[in-house]
């Protein structure tokens, strides 16, 4: 290679983050979102990787801690969808987000982000019209049209 040819860019590999897709059957499917922190816009609760956990159980974790909401959540992903997380210092970052449905049982009366967050229960298609990321609308609106044996594997999570 000369000295002035460079190797080719290659685009940064997403970063993962683990999703809950927090649901009741009431008898239509409902989906809870949550509003996000800084913008307030309606999202679903999703982190970061937890060391020791499980990535469905990650997810159970960050619906806890977002939206109050315990119950029994799928092992197996539903899906994905890609978004730009902005961060404090103004810079993007891409990430990947692995959605986890999560049959909410209850919600709890306290939960670490309470005072931070709104939560709301919407129909399947009002849930989808109100997020932003085309991708995350795509899952909400195919969920329901799942079978419902696709959600036999749902696991209780035990949260400490």
């Amino acid at each position: 290679m000369k000295d002035k040819e460079k190797a080719p860019h290659r685009a940064a590999e997403p970063r993962t983050q683990y999703a809950a897709l927090p649901f009741r059957l009431t008898p239509q499917c409902e989906v809870m979102l949550v509003s996000s922190r800084e913008t307030k816009r309606w999202v679903i609760p999703k982190g970061w990787p937890m060391k020791g956990r499980k990535p469905h159980a990650a997810a159970a974790q960050e619906a806890l801690e977002e939206a109050g909401v315990v119950g029994k959540i799928e092992k197996i992903s539903l899906g994905s969808y890609h978004y730009i997380k902005l961060m404090r210092n103004g810079a993007g970052i891409l990430c990947r987000v692995d959605v986890f449905p999560l049959e909410v049982e209850r919600q709890r009366k306290n939960w670490p982000e309470r005072e931070e967050r709104i939560t709301r229960w919407f129909p399947i298609d009002e849930a989808a019209d109100a997020v932003r990321e085309p991708e995350l609308a795509k899952l909400i609106r195919a969920f329901i049209d799942q079978p419902k044996s696709e959600h036999d594997g749902l696991v209780p999570v035990i949260l400490a």
